[in-house]
């Protein structure tokens, strides 16, 4: 049976995750550097208006502004995410906003780039957010969509350890063809689909503690029970393995 710390996948604010957020989803500016390349390599000209659709507590907002020396607006249902976002230094260039992917409070055509990160599996309506996302884009505008996806979970790292994941996990991510699908049917066509290898932590002890933040909204579906058994079944294998963790994350790339 699932743990009462979330109600509904899609808001925060009723959960324990904003607490934890930070601390068990911070990679580190390696990790922020990787993912800034990698947009840089599908965009065709430097945007000057990028929204960061999904924020949570902002963190690739400030790398996105000053990677591409842009000013960035920060969108996120969660008044809890918003908060701790705007609590973080940044440069001035970075605003955030509460607001829904299906009705994000843009004018038309006011956004030169959008970027996506682990957010799209929360949205209510993601073919009305991908509508969204084509109206406020202007000319040349690119959707770049970071997410998980079923054909990738078995790769996560948790996967052999936490049995009681998987059902969740078939439930709540999208297919790769899902998501070209549901972009594609807004007017987008599709750029790219690459599979991004990043270091989540340097060993599998490290790996337990940022797990073990609450931070990861599928987990914190499972029961107490399951939750702890799982975080102690990561925690074995520090005991017998010296390998940093590693795990991949699709990149989606759209244009209109």
């Amino acid at each position: 049976m699932a743990s009462p710390r979330v109600r509904e996948m899609t808001d925060y604010d009723r959960t324990e995750i904003p607490a934890g957020y930070d601390r068990g989803r911070e990679h580190g500016p390696e990790i922020l550097g990787l993912w800034m390349d990698a947009v840089a390599s599908h965009l065709d000209h430097t945007p000057r208006r990028i929204l960061d659709l999904g924020c949570g507590t902002g963190r690739f907002s400030d790398s996105l502004a000053v990677r591409f020396n842009a000013s960035v607006l920060g969108v996120d249902p969660s008044f809890r995410m918003i908060e701790l976002a705007i609590r973080k230094p940044h440069g001035g260039r970075v605003q955030y906003q509460i607001g829904r992917a299906e009705a994000i409070p843009l004018r038309s055509g006011s956004i030169d780039a959008i970027f996506m990160s682990m957010s799209l599996h929360h949205f209510a309506n993601p073919g009305l957010a991908a509508s969204e996302c084509r109206r406020v884009l202007g000319d040349r505008g690119s959707v770049l969509v970071r997410t998980g996806t079923r054909e990738q979970m078995t790769a996560y790292p948790y996967y052999p350890f936490i049995p009681a994941s998987h059902p969740i996990l078939v439930d709540v991510l999208p297919s790769g063809a899902g998501v070209r699908n549901t972009f594609e049917a807004a007017g987008f066509d599709t750029i790219a689909s690459d599979l991004i290898l990043q270091t989540i932590a340097p060993n599998w002890d490290v790996y337990a503690d940022k797990l073990a933040a609450n931070a990861d909204s599928v987990l914190a579906r499972l029961s107490r029970e399951d939750f702890h058994g799982g975080i102690a079944a990561v925690r074995e294998q520090a005991s017998t393995r010296s390998d940093a963790v590693v795990e991949p994350i699709d990149l989606f790339v759209f244009r209109a």
